[in-house]
């Protein structure tokens, strides 16, 4: 048997592509998105939205919030405490009047218990939301994206595969 090999010319995975770190986004892109999930009556997406800006945790600690770490009976509290996964160590964040309001119409919505995850998953084998469905919620091009310009998208790049 006679093998060739052909000289083929591999293309990088970035090429044409903006890699590297996002600009943040600016408040009135903020302001902007609120007000389309709030229009488009999208109370899990708004809560998840404005819980992740105000707290500025990581993908992998938000969607592992309890509904008893943001609310106290029926009062939302204005700080939480929670475990980073990564680090092990407290972290305390504050919860803006408007994620306060969000959370508090989603948990009402939802019918979430204290024990509950704040945001379940849909598939039974998973009790809460996964981080790659929260990145699907606001990547451009997935099925629900909100209004980050192509461009622009400022969602940290889950990596590529090392081989």
């Amino acid at each position: 048997m006679e093998t060739t090999t052909a000289d083929t010319v591999r293309e990088p995975w970035n090429k044409g592509k903006l890699v590297g770190q996002k600009a943040p986004f600016k408040l009135k892109e903020i302001w902007a998105i609120r007000i389309r999930l709030q229009i488009a009556h999208r109370c899990r997406d708004l809560a998840l939205f404005n819980l992740a800006v105000d707290s500025k945790l990581r993908a992998c600690d938000l969607m592992t919030l309890r509904v008893r770490d943001v609310c106290h009976g029926q009062i939302m509290a204005s700080r939480a405490l929670i475990l980073q996964q990564k680090t092990s160590r407290p972290v305390q964040f504050e919860i803006t009047e408007p994620a306060r309001t969000a959370v508090a119409a989603w948990i009402a919505y939802s019918k979430r218990k204290p024990e509950d995850f704040l945001f379940p998953s849909r598939i039974h084998a998973s009790p809460h939301l996964s981080t790659r469905h929260m990145l699907g919620l606001w990547i451009p091009g997935s099925y629900n994206w909100v209004w980050t310009p192509p461009t622009t998208a400022r969602i940290r790049s889950a990596g590529r595969k090392r081989r």
